[in-house]
């Protein structure tokens, strides 16, 4: 069962399942169905349309052997009172759910975001506090899942409870999504295109990781065949400082205190011209930096995508306005910026 199926991490996860488990059969709930179902290969995919804001779960999960919870609402971020609607009282609809039809097990994607400002540059492992690093309502919203989470564990130790806590994901098919969703109608000219890149401003003591929306999935197919338990952190190995950045975008880098940033984002999303929280920028910087040993170890779990790889691929998919034939990630329903719109910004479809 995969709540959440059609957007970048679902369809990851499915195609991860078919390649793990060929004959794997999969009942996919999205609250937009594809109007013609994305050829899943290796998978028996049964699509629904259901809303887990308001839709009752446990008839779905009647039968299901684990549900994978995918399913977020980003927006809209002035309203955060409605996106904790659809995530927090979703998740616990889900969980209810889950209870409701006995399901043995639930593999829940959580994020880096839920933990706690990093204290060093060090790698922390899955022990790391989770209370957040910032008071975005993103943030917040993850942060809180993990107390559901906890709860649900404590609450029957028989049923299995994995969360998969990714770095900030990426693949070429998702990138006008991710426009759409963090970057908004001002895409500046150089997101789209590295190569108009002379100079690079970058906030400094910037880490950045990711990780590729094929290694997420793999991770999650791992968690839901298997029989691991507990939280896992899932990224590329290594870390993206400005230096980083700076060769990806063949850039001068130019070092700036973090604060210019800040207040310049959170002008500009008070100003409706961009769509991503504010905060979430602040929470970026204290980031801890995450250890993927766990996920190798007890997952069998290895990515096979690099940082660099994975952001360079979200930036090729960007300047060619890549998507895939489900509603969260089709170009014609989740946004396109034509390629001669890159430096001005026109054209939101939204």
């Amino acid at each position: 069962m995969v709540v959440g199926a059609s957007g970048n991490i679902g369809t990851a996860v499915m195609e991860a399942l078919g390649r793990r488990q060929p004959g794997v059969e999969i009942l996919a709930l999205a609250r937009r169905r594809p109007t013609h179902d994305p050829h899943i290969p290796g998978c028996d995919v049964t699509w629904r349309a259901v809303d887990i804001r308001s839709d009752p779960l446990g008839t779905h999960f009647v039968g299901a052997d684990v549900v994978v919870h995918l399913a977020w609402l980003f927006h809209p971020s002035h309203h955060p009172q409605a996106t904790w609607r659809s995530n927090v009282h979703g998740a616990l609809q889900v969980m209810d759910g889950v209870r409701d039809a006995d399901v043995g097990a639930l593999v829940c994607s959580s994020s880096v975001a839920a933990y706690s400002a990093r204290a060093d540059a060090e790698p922390t492992d899955e022990s790391w506090p989770t209370h957040g690093a910032s008071d975005a309502p993103y943030v917040r919203e993850k942060s809180y899942i993990e107390r559901l989470l906890d709860s649900l564990e404590a609450a029957d130790t028989n049923r299995r409870v994995v969360r998969i806590r990714p770095a900030f994901v990426f693949h070429r098919r998702a990138a006008t999504q991710q426009r759409r969703l963090f970057i908004g109608p001002l895409l500046p000219r150089v997101l789209a295109s590295p190569a108009l890149a002379p100079l690079l401003p970058m906030p400094a003591g910037l880490l950045f990781q990711t990780a590729h929306s094929d290694d997420v999935g793999d991770a999650l197919a791992a968690a839901a065949l298997g029989h691991a338990r507990g939280a896992f952190n899932v990224c590329s190995d290594g870390v993206l400082g400005p230096d980083d950045l700076a060769e990806i975008f063949d850039a001068r880098l130019i070092t700036l205190p973090p604060k210019i940033f800040s207040h310049a984002l959170r002008g500009a999303w008070m100003a409706h011209l961009v769509p991503a929280h504010p905060a979430l920028f602040d929470a970026l910087m204290r980031l801890p930096v995450m250890a993927n040993d766990r996920a190798k170890l007890e997952l069998g779990w290895h990515p096979t995508v690099s940082a660099a790889d994975a952001l360079t691929e979200f930036l090729a998919g960007l300047h060619e306005g890549a998507g895939y034939p489900t509603p969260p990630l089709d170009p014609d329903t989740s946004g396109r910026l034509r390629s001669h719109e890159f430096a001005t910004g026109i054209g939101e479809r939204d």
